[in-house]
Formats: structure tokens, sequence, C-alpha cells
């Protein structure tokens, strides 16, 4: 007998639910994968529908095959991916179109439009902290109520929901009996003004979005309401907790301190760094946002964000039929030449963090008659390496904060080359979590500490599964990082 929190966790692939019981140990897991909607000019949908069944169904699910009691679930913590943007009909609780992920970027051409005032574009970074760019849920709402046939109306009438996948899943879990969503994801809206901690009435109207259309902003340890999960529950729990998927996996990593830094690798990749107390903004091409809002007290950070990490390894599988596994990758890399010289450059959907070129094309360079399959697998995993340090690069810059750690997560960090490339190119000790369920794991544990189940102390308490040195001489590397940005360079310059 005991009590557990539920930790939901709504990634780009699917759903993950993670009972976590009174101590903060992982019990179960359960998973319901959705459909990525691709359509012939790349743009990336999700539905909203089979999101909101699927939480549902996954958090049943974690319940039932673990034989749990219902009646013992105490709360309920959410984590998501962030900048899917989801429009819907507050009447009846029907998304009005398909929600367009953050990886699409069909809303480039409002970005344009924007961007054509005189100072603008400055205007949006000086208030929200983040460049003017279609993967952020401002332009996705701007094209979402110029395209969609109804979305405009409804606004006028004061009944379109506009919002990140946090106040969705909430909307879900409530039965529409809240609409609302927590500071970290706010901040990563574009229309939120991260000095006043309160919707951009100015940034809102160069988009043409009504603020009435957003959600409440809420702290990310608050109470967003209660729920049964559709019958499920004996009695309604409270939903405790909400944070984007980055910045739980910061909480769950215990980067709670001004200084401390994490990798997130997944589908993309965010590096992020807590600054601490006081908003610093960048000049390298990083995003300025909040970590969280807990107990009234918020927490800056630095960011920079990459389209594609595991998502390579994935294009390798599935669309260049290159490697059946992310075990061969490792072996492939290591059996490469290491006289090889190639560099592929993984813009699918342009250049994310701290280039912010969205017109880039995928590329490689440097391949010769000797370049084989081992070679061209090694410099697809080496290029997740080389984004994040540029990233990481930026990162020490704007901060003035030297790396004395980075935390890793996320299934990519079980491949050993990768990990060992990339703590020899930032010269700084790798750490991997204990587990790589961190942002399912931070939302369930901001959750449990609201409710007074344990401290801060829970995100400490596991130990790594892995920790990697550095060991490349300064040369090899400056060669290394020369040549990318070289082949970077060139990428973006293509036409």
């Amino acid at each position: 007998m005991g009590r557990y929190i539920i930790g939901i966790d709504q990634s780009t692939q699917g759903t993950k639910a993670l009972l976590v019981d009174e101590g903060g140990h992982l019990i179960h897991r359960a998973d319901r994968s959705h459909r990525q909607i691709v359509n012939e000019a790349g743009w990336v949908s999700h539905d909203p529908a089979e999101i909101a069944a699927n939480v549902l169904a996954a958090a049943r699910a974690v319940v039932e095959e673990t034989g749990v009691d219902p009646a013992d679930i105490a709360g309920i913590g959410i984590s998501n991916q962030r900048e899917t943007t989801v429009a819907w009909d507050r009447a009846t609780g029907q998304p009005v179109c398909d929600a367009i992920v953050w990886q699409c970027a069909r809303a480039r051409s409002v970005c344009e439009a924007v961007a054509s005032a005189d100072g603008a574009a400055e205007l949006v970074r000086g208030v929200t902290g983040l460049a003017l760019s279609p993967y952020y849920p401002a332009a996705k709402m701007a094209w979402i109520l110029e395209h969609v046939p109804g979305a405009a109306a409804l606004a006028a009438q004061g009944d379109l929901c506009l919002g990140t996948i946090d106040s969705w899943v909430v909307w879900t879990l409530t039965g529409g009996r809240t609409f609302a969503c927590d500071y970290s994801n706010a901040s990563r809206t574009q229309l939120f003004d991260l000095e006043k901690l309160a919707w951009s009435d100015e940034v809102c109207a160069l988009f043409g979005v009504d603020a009435a259309c957003l959600p409440e902003v809420r702290d990310s340890d608050a109470c967003f309401g209660e729920t049964d999960l559709g019958g499920f529950l004996p009695a309604p729990v409270p939903i405790h907790g909400a944070l984007g998927d980055s910045h739980a996996a910061l909480f769950g990593q215990g980067c709670l301190s001004r200084g401390m830094a994490k990798a997130t690798l997944g589908t993309g990749s965010s590096v992020m760094m807590n600054v601490g107390p006081e908003l610093v903004r960048s000049s390298c091409g990083l995003s300025s946002s909040l970590a969280w809002r807990m107990s009234g007290e918020a927490s800056y950070v630095l960011e920079g964000n990459i389209n594609y990490a595991g998502a390579v390894k994935t294009w390798l599988r599935d669309d260049m039929g290159l490697v059946a596994t992310p075990d061969e990758v490792t072996e492939l890399c290591y059996a490469a030449n290491p006289a090889s010289h190639v560099y592929l450059v993984p813009a699918f959907t342009g250049l994310g963090a701290p280039h912010w070129a969205s017109d880039a094309e995928a590329a490689v360079f440097g391949m010769k008659r000797t370049t084989g399959r081992a070679e061209f697998v090694r410099a697809a995993d080496e290029s997740i390496a080389y984004q994040i340090f540029d990233v990481a690069d930026a990162m020490r810059r704007d901060s003035g904060l030297a790396l004395s750690e980075l935390r890793v997560d996320g299934g990519p960090t079980r491949d050993g080359y990768l990990m060992q490339f990339l703590t020899d190119l930032l010269e700084t000790p790798l750490r991997a979590a204990g587990n790589d369920e961190m942002s399912g794991l931070g939302a369930a544990w901001c959750c449990g500490i609201a409710l007074g189940m344990y401290g801060p102390e829970v995100t400490s308490a596991t130990p790594p599964r892995a920790t990697w040195d550095s060991a490349m001489a300064a040369e090899e590397r400056a060669e290394k990082v020369a040549g990318w940005h070289h082949a970077v360079e060139v990428a973006i310059a293509y036409e």
C-alpha cells in the first residue's frame, strides 16, 4: 500500500505514463504512440483527439498493468512537447484543425510579414527572449487564424482556445474545466513578456492573436484542476504540476542552481542552463526563457534547440536503410576510417540555435571514393554532437559561466561513441541520468513535492548511469570543429 504519482510525458512521438511511488522511484511505464502526419509540403501535424485519447489510455494502463489500487493515486504531473500548437472550440472542446508540430515551418510567411515592419523582430526578441521564427507557437497560431476556416470567427466570438500541448492535456483531463498553462510553456510561445511575466499585448498584436484566446498562466507547481481520468479513479485527484519537457528534464536532473546545465536528447535536443532568478539575454543566438516559476519565485534559463538529434538516427534507419538498430550506429562509428573527414549537416527542416537558418537544407561534405557506409553513418552521428557543441559554446559566451559538467538524458545517451565524442568536443565531463525518463519524472517529482510527499532532494537521489571525460587532443578538436563550421557555413549559403 502507498501513495503514487502518475507522471504524464506527452512527447513528439507518443505519450508515456510513469508510475512513481511515495519515495520518488519509477515503478512502471506505459506507452501509446500517435501518428506523425506529414504532407507533401513537409508540414508536420498531430491529431489532438488522438493525443487526448492516448493520455487517458496510457495513464489508466500504467495503473492496471501494475495492479496498483486506483484509490492510491495521489496526483498527476504533466510534461509536454513544447511549441506544438493546438486550437479548439471553447464551447465544444473540439479541435479546429490538427496540431501544428514544433518541427513544422509552415508559418514562415507569418514571420516574414512580421519582420517587414520596422523594429518588429527586435521588439519580439526584446520582449519574449526568442528570435522571430516559425518554430514558435505565435506564428503557428497566426497561421491557424489566417488559414483554418472558422478559426478567426471563433476567435472574434471569444470561443477559440489557442494553446500548447500542456493546456490541451489539462483541458482534456479536467473535462474542459481548466484552460491554463505554466510559466515554462508560456515563455516558449513567443507571446510572453519575460520581465512582466504576462502575455504581451504588443507582441500579440503583431501576430494578430487576441490574448483572450490564450490560457491562464499558473506557477509550474500549482494545481491545474482535478481529474478522475475519465471515471477510472474512484475520486478526482489534483494535477499538481506542469512543465515543458525540457524544463521538466532540467528539474529532474537536479539542475536547480545557477550555472547547472543539461542536454536532453530525443527527437531533437534541448540544451539548457539554469541562469537563476535574473533574466539573461542572449547575443549569441540562444533563447532566453523561464525554467519555471514555483512557489511564486521565477528561475530563468538560456537554451538552444536542435531540430534533429535522435531523429538523425531514425532517418538512417527508416529512410536510408543504413542501420537496423541504434546499437549498429555505435558499431559502425567505431569501425569507420579514422582519417575520414565527412560532415553531415542535418538541416532537414532548417537549422535551429544558434544559427537560425530556417531555409537551410541538409548537406554532406567531404565524401571521397573511399567513403563507405560506416563513414557516412559516423558523420550523421557526429552531427548530433557538433550541434550540441555549438549551443554549449554560445551558452558559455552569453552567461560568462564555465560548464563544469553537462548532465545528459534521453535514448541517444546510450550511444557510447556519441557521448565520448561530445565530451571530447566540449572538454567538459558528461553525466548521464540514472533514468532516461527525466521529463516525466521531473513532472512527477514536481507534483510529489507540491503534495508534500518528499522534498527537492529527490532529484539527486539516483546515481548517474554513466560518466565520460574528455580525452581528445586540442589540435584534433580544433581541426574537427573548424571543419564542421565550414560545412555549416556552406550549407547555409547554398541556394
